[in-house]
């Protein structure tokens, strides 16, 4: 008998799955027992080739998620190329950073097209699927700044507080439908993205000095949570943003 982490059988669709916590998710889903399809605007080859070696089948789907157009093609070649699509992790995101005051209009629209507009659009095309099949699991990508406002990251933090909220607002109107929305909310993780403050000293020691668990995260801690999300232990979890921090929230 399976248990009830145990994700056979099943499709999940990752964006921003060639690198860092994107690609520790996918391979994570796919040692769970998931067929994974890799979504983004750069060959995913390293993360096919560890979802393949886990056993699993995996393709990579190019697609530039800076706009809507993708979103129901990128469905379709899931449910084409791997039979279905039963998990969809809303992961690809950007930032751009500059003084609230000198903030432009462009680097404003570039970071909430991406990270709220495409992930609604994507979600809404996912949906349409799992309505159907009568199951489902969407898994957003949240961050810090869902909860607090950060510091010359205006866009970034519209983003993902929006993100938050929209986690909760498809909640509501899809869980009676069979699908569970939630979102992970990652604190420092170390990846290719945080690889500046890392090597900043004195911004090192504040964040590790903040954090409770003494460290910065590692992409495998999200892999954990996703799983989670992803399979029947989270069946009546609906619309919740979990912190994979080291504590740094109840800091």
């Amino acid at each position: 008998m399976s248990g009830p982490f145990d994700l056979s059988g099943r499709v999940t669709l990752v964006t921003g799955a060639n690198t860092g916590i994107g690609q520790a998710i996918a391979v994570a889903l796919a040692k769970a027992g998931a067929d994974v399809a890799c979504v983004g605007r750069s060959a995913c080859d390293e993360t096919v080739a560890q979802v393949e070696a886990a056993g699993r089948r995996s393709v990579f789907i190019a697609a530039d998620l800076s706009t809507t157009e993708p979103a129901s093609r990128v469905i379709e070649q899931c449910v084409a190329a791997l039979g279905g699509l039963d998990i969809l992790i809303n992961n690809a995101g950007i930032i751009r950073r500059a003084d609230a005051i000198d903030f432009t209009e462009a680097d404003w629209d570039a970071v909430i097209d991406t990270n709220l507009k495409s992930l609604f659009f994507l979600s809404q095309a996912a949906a349409r699927h799992m309505i159907a099949a009568g199951r489902g699991k969407i898994v957003n990508i949240a961050s810090m700044l869902t909860f607090q406002g950060g510091v010359r990251v205006p866009s970034y933090t519209a983003s993902k507080s929006g993100v938050g909220g929209l986690t909760k607002a498809l909640a509501n109107e899809w869980a009676a439908k069979g699908i569970n929305v939630n979102a992970i909310a990652p604190g420092y993780i170390a990846t290719n993205n945080t690889a500046a403050l890392q090597a900043d000293e004195t911004r090192n020691r504040q964040i590790v000095e903040r954090i409770p668990a003494g460290r910065w995260g590692s992409a495998d801690d999200i892999g954990g949570a996703a799983v989670f999300l992803a399979s029947a232990a989270s069946d009546y979890v609906n619309g919740h943003i979990l912190a994979v921090d080291g504590g740094w929230l109840a800091r």
